[in-house]
């Protein structure tokens, strides 16, 4: 925690945690304003968890999100309205501390001048020139000044998609001005959160710091993006400074919906109710399936698209493996509640993975979306829409439930003109060039293209981009296509997977010979592969533009 004070009234900081609220109590603050949004990174508590620790220390608590790209005059006023009424002094927050800031200028426009504005702010290590040029342009952020940052090739995001584009297209083009925008301290491996439920990795050794990790001689922009100005080939970012490209790769993810799911937010991490898509979320699953001896566990999965479809049911088959080696499986009612009407989307890997349903008994519920989650009374709604049927809702118990999300583009793409219907980035599902403005490109989980959404998929589209925006570099045409190879390592049992690995339209795509792992079986070659050999690959390979098994399909002629 990193406390800086702007004015005697408030002090800002970047994200807080549930065990330093108390220490705010301490220091002598009287009210806490949460300025971000839930669900933009995977270690965030809720603002209901903040709330409730505030509560429990005596602070007075408001929860103000500043959605990206949304700093709004009316928000600037709302939080001008907290700062006299709540008990003082008052520390906000958000990601960096850069969009409280930013509501404070804006708040404080009417109040002080532009000059002692910029002074209180830049004391605090805060630049808020931007806001300044938005306070004398109107309320418009302009993006025509040359004291705008300018780069070659601009990318937003640092995950997995976007470290590796960045690496992949650095060690094509030595030369470039590259930047990555993104205000994360932090970089995690979200394929390892799956095996940390389980039982068999430590969180801690899927987490890096993100310093660490940006390839040399590439500018890291620590910021949130706030907007897009494709016509001015500008993003406008937290604070309103504003950054120029000459080329954009879009890659920031998508965003964990946990707030669509009615009181989930009130009782994650407890009551029961976990999940292995966040970080601080993934031991406890392990801690509930390891405590758990008889009852009932549901495993859910939400309508598509989200990312890696399968991880839903690999928690659910290595509960069921540790319950059936414990002895504790056959008095535990194991239940999957699928939004969705198959199994798995590509048929060739059902009658293995149909196989574990029978071998633990599990009970299949398709067309069976969560609504609603009771922690305290350990109860469960869900919608069931089975076809040509009327819809209907029903509420079950449970004694441990593993949720999986419902999942959009982040906001700040949704809002953007580089979205399609959808929300997400609307591009050439070969080229992964964007289908308007062509001097964009977009991988990884926010774009639109059918395939799968995982890190493996990232992992051969990064090379795709790389080689493309280095051809348009070059006065030339596209050269590269993604042929839409995406994989699910399906954890059936511990020691044994069945390796999914396919391209657009369910094609098997498959890495290796039938002789070396055959994908449409269980496997311990393939355990092997996702235990010990997939992460170094990640850290070492993939995200230092080492393109093993990963180089670009080229385009044929016609």
């Amino acid at each position: 925690m990193n406390v800086k004070k702007i004015s005697d009234a408030l002090s800002v900081s970047g994200q807080i945690y549930l065990d330093e609220v108390a220490n705010l109590a301490d220091l002598g603050f009287g009210a806490i304003v949460c300025n971000r949004p839930d669900g933009e990174a995977a270690d965030q508590p809720t603002h209901e968890e903040m709330q409730q620790a505030a509560q429990k220390a005596g602070l007075a608590f408001l929860y103000l999100p500043v959605t990206p790209g949304i700093v709004t005059d009316e928000t600037a006023a709302a939080f001008k309205t907290a700062l006299t009424e709540l008990p003082g002094p008052i520390l906000g927050y958000c990601r960096t501390g850069t969009r409280t800031t930013t509501l404070w200028s804006l708040a404080m426009s009417s109040d002080k001048s532009v000059v002692d504005i910029l002074a209180a702010t830049k004391a605090a290590g805060y630049d808020m020139a931007g806001v300044a040029r938005r306070i004398a342009n109107g309320g418009k952020t302009p993006t025509d000044s040359a004291q705008d940052a300018q780069y070659d090739v601009v990318i937003v995001g640092a995950g997995a998609a976007g470290v590796a584009v960045a690496a992949s297209l650095k060690a094509r083009k030595p030369n470039a001005e590259i930047a990555i925008i993104d205000p994360a301290d932090i970089h995690y491996y979200q394929p390892g959160w799956t095996m940390v439920g389980a039982g068999v990795f430590d969180a801690q050794t899927t987490a890096k710091t993100m310093g660490s990790l940006i390839p040399r001689g590439v500018h890291w922009v620590k910021s949130g993006v706030a907007a897009f100005e494709p016509e001015n080939n500008a993003i406008i970012l937290d604070g309103c400074r504003v950054v120029k490209y000459q080329r954009l790769i879009v890659c920031p993810g998508l965003k964990l919906d946990w707030g669509a799911i009615e009181g989930l937010e009130d009782t994650l991490g407890r009551n029961g109710v976990t999940s292995n898509y966040r970080y601080n979320l993934a031991p406890y699953t392990w801690e509930l399936v390891h405590g758990l001896k008889s009852g009932r566990a549901i495993f859910t999965q939400p309508p598509m698209p989200i990312k890696c479809a399968g991880a839903p049911q690999k928690a659910m088959y290595l509960s069921s493996h540790h319950w059936e080696t414990s002895g504790n499986l056959k008095n535990i009612d194991v239940d999957f509640m699928n939004a969705g009407g198959v199994l798995f989307g590509v048929k060739d890997y059902v009658p293995a993975l149909q196989s574990y349903v029978d071998r633990y008994d599990l009970n299949l519920n398709f067309f069976h979306n969560l609504t609603a989650i009771d922690g305290a009374a350990k109860t469960a709604t869900f919608s069931v829409f089975k076809p040509e049927t009327e819809a209907t809702e029903i509420t079950v118990d449970f004694d441990m439930i593993h949720v999986c999300p419902p999942q959009t583009a982040p906001d700040f793409i949704r809002v953007s003109p580089l979205a399609d219907a959808g929300g997400w980035v609307d591009v050439d599902q070969a080229t992964l060039r964007h289908k308007v403005y062509d001097n964009i490109w977009s991988l990884g989980d926010v774009m639109n293209a059918p395939n799968a959404k995982t890190a493996a998929a990232a992992r051969i589209q990064a090379p795709v981009v790389a080689e493309n925006v280095a051809s348009d570099m070059d006065g030339k045409g596209p050269v590269a296509s993604y042929n839409g190879y995406g994989s699910c390592p399906l954890t059936v049992e511990k020691g044994k997977i069945v390796l999914a690995e396919f391209g657009y339209g369910g094609v098997l795509l498959p890495s290796f010979p039938k002789w070396v792992i055959d994908g449409t079986k269980p496997t311990r070659a393939a355990w092997v592969l996702k235990e010990q050999i997939l992460p170094p690959i990640y850290w070492k390979a993939m995200l230092r533009g080492k393109e093993w098994l990963a180089k670009p399909e080229k385009i044929t002629a016609k």
